[in-house]
């Protein structure tokens, strides 16, 4: 039987609509999800706004979000890992298995990623905002009773953060500093709190951010915006930082972090931005490494596991949900960054 479906569409810069749409027909391998919370990531943000981002643009209606948690309603005959009322937080992430990155181990690299709510392939990868969602079962991961779905539907930026930390080495009694406190920033000061930092400084340009970076574990935090001498402080003998996740994609930031590295300092790249000057000297005098952080893979079993088991509370990032009937109203709220950190759909509230 064909199944129908509620989805919030984007067909143009600010052109968000509420579409009835065919949600397909369940096949083998698959489960039927009803949609319970679904947050809004700084990539949906650049679609409503811009259309896309870099030299990616819409170029046909596509179904926007990735970062979903619901109920379990159908499972197709052969699926035996999960049953009808299972809650599940979904991984968007649907990496070939057969290209050559997939078998060395970098699925997140795949050739042939399908990403929900991605412009980047044509036909789109149709996004997960929606009341029901078809998917694979291999990519549902079972929540604990008593866990909100809301926060469920952290568990995919949380695994971005935690692929950070993976790409930076161990972090035990390191001094860790995050650059951008956004949604992704604060939960790599979760990811980084987990991982055994010896301290976390969190910097931003607007306080509202940083009082949530310190409920989900910085030590301190610096407004980048009013401490003018912070850079000067930090820089002193050869440099403060053992590791810098840099999560806001700002060339200043990238230039100020490197900085008040120490010598032999690991800065990891996840803020998306354009092209920067690198201070080649200082990168060579200080014998820094720079690598860059793309997605997750195992890092979504992880971020569910730390869910599930209540290692994390994540509940600081959740601004406020929105029923999907006033989507309009979540996505600009979304786009105030002293007004919001993480703004959810509730597709459970009838449209």
């Amino acid at each position: 039987m064909r199944l129908r479906c509620m989805c919030l569409v984007i067909h143009a810069p600010k052109d968000l609509r509420l579409d009835e749409q065919d949600a397909g027909e369940i096949g083998p391998g698959q489960v039927l999800v009803r949609v319970g919370f679904g947050g809004i990531c700084g990539s949906d943000l650049h679609y409503f706004h811009h259309g896309g981002f870099g030299t990616v643009r819409i170029q046909q209606p596509m179904v926007l979000g990735h970062e979903v948690a619901g109920t379990v309603a159908a499972v197709a005959d052969d699926v035996t890992t999960l049953k009808v009322g299972d809650r599940v937080a979904v991984n968007p992430s649907q990496p070939c298995e057969a290209c050559k990155f997939c078998l060395e181990g970098l699925p997140n690299q795949c050739l042939e990623l399908r990403f929900y709510g991605s412009a980047m392939r044509m036909p789109h990868v149709q996004g997960a905002f929606r009341d029901s969602l078809l998917c694979s079962a291999k990519q549902c991961h079972a929540i604990a009773d008593g866990i909100p779905l809301a926060q469920a539907a952290l568990a995919e930026p949380f695994s971005v953060g935690l692929h950070a930390v993976s790409r930076a080495g161990s972090l035990l009694g390191k001094r860790v500093l995050v650059s951008g406190c956004g949604p992704i920033g604060a939960l790599a000061v979760a990811a980084a709190r987990m991982h055994g930092a010896a301290e976390i400084v969190a910097t931003d340009v607007v306080d509202e951010p940083l009082a949530v970076a310190r409920a989900l574990g910085a030590d301190r935090t610096i407004n980048v915006a009013s401490d003018g001498g912070w850079v000067e402080r930090h820089a002193a003998d050869k440099g403060t930082f053992d590791v810098m996740l840099e999560c806001s994609g700002n060339g200043r930031a990238f230039r100020d972090g490197l900085a008040v590295m120490r010598p032999r300092g690991t800065v990891v790249q996840l803020g998306l931005g354009g092209d920067v000057g690198l201070p080649q000297n200082l990168v060579v005098a200080k014998e820094l490494s720079i690598c860059g952080s793309f997605r997750f893979h195992a890092e979504f079993a992880l971020a569910v596991r730390l869910i599930n088991q209540r290692r994390v509370d994540l509940s600081p990032v959740i601004t406020r949900s929105f029923p999907m009937t006033e989507a309009r109203e979540a996505f600009e709220l979304a786009s105030d960054r002293k007004r919001a950190m993480k703004v959810l759909i509730d597709f459970a509230q009838p449209a």
